[in-house]
């Protein structure tokens, strides 16, 4: 079941611009509202530029949930976890998009393009979407991790 319709910010580098289009292709299917933060196109960037940028959206209320793709998904979930409002989580399969959701309340989706297969790095945002936060005995840590950063 599709999860419901909601604002989702997302941005890359170069080395994740071919998956961050099918991913856009694939939210707007769903009938999600999509911030593209950008690139624009494939030519080299630097992932800590669009990282903040997508942190800054999500800090600032622009979207409450996000992606953030780059060749291998660390250098941007790096980037994006310097800021104390996102919880970034670095997912390779769907289990761990699932887990990010339910037990940390991730609120941005780190992908890396050069190890999943555009089927795969999908199920994971399927699955992402369509997890709550289940709260209880989790929210306490959740609560630590937003006491620091910027």
């Amino acid at each position: 079941m599709p999860a419901a319709s909601r604002k989702i910010a997302i941005a890359s580098d170069h080395a994740g611009f071919a998956l961050k289009s099918a991913v856009i292709e694939y939210l707007k299917e769903q009938g999600h509202e999509v911030l593209d933060l950008g690139p624009e196109t494939a030519e080299r960037v630097d992932y800590p530029d669009y990282g903040y940028k997508l942190a800054e959206c999500i800090r600032d209320a622009g979207a409450p949930l996000g992606i953030g793709i780059c060749g291998s998904g660390i250098g941007i979930s790096m980037a994006l976890n310097r800021f104390s409002s996102v919880r970034a989580a670095l997912c390779h399969d769907v289990t761990s998009a699932r887990l990010c959701r339910q037990h940390n309340d991730a609120n941005v989706l780190a992908l890396g393009e050069r190890l999943l297969g555009v089927q795969v790095a999908l199920d994971c945002v399927a699955a992402f979407l369509e997890t709550e936060f289940e709260g209880g005995r989790h929210a306490g840590r959740v609560e630590k991790l937003g006491k620091c950063g910027v």
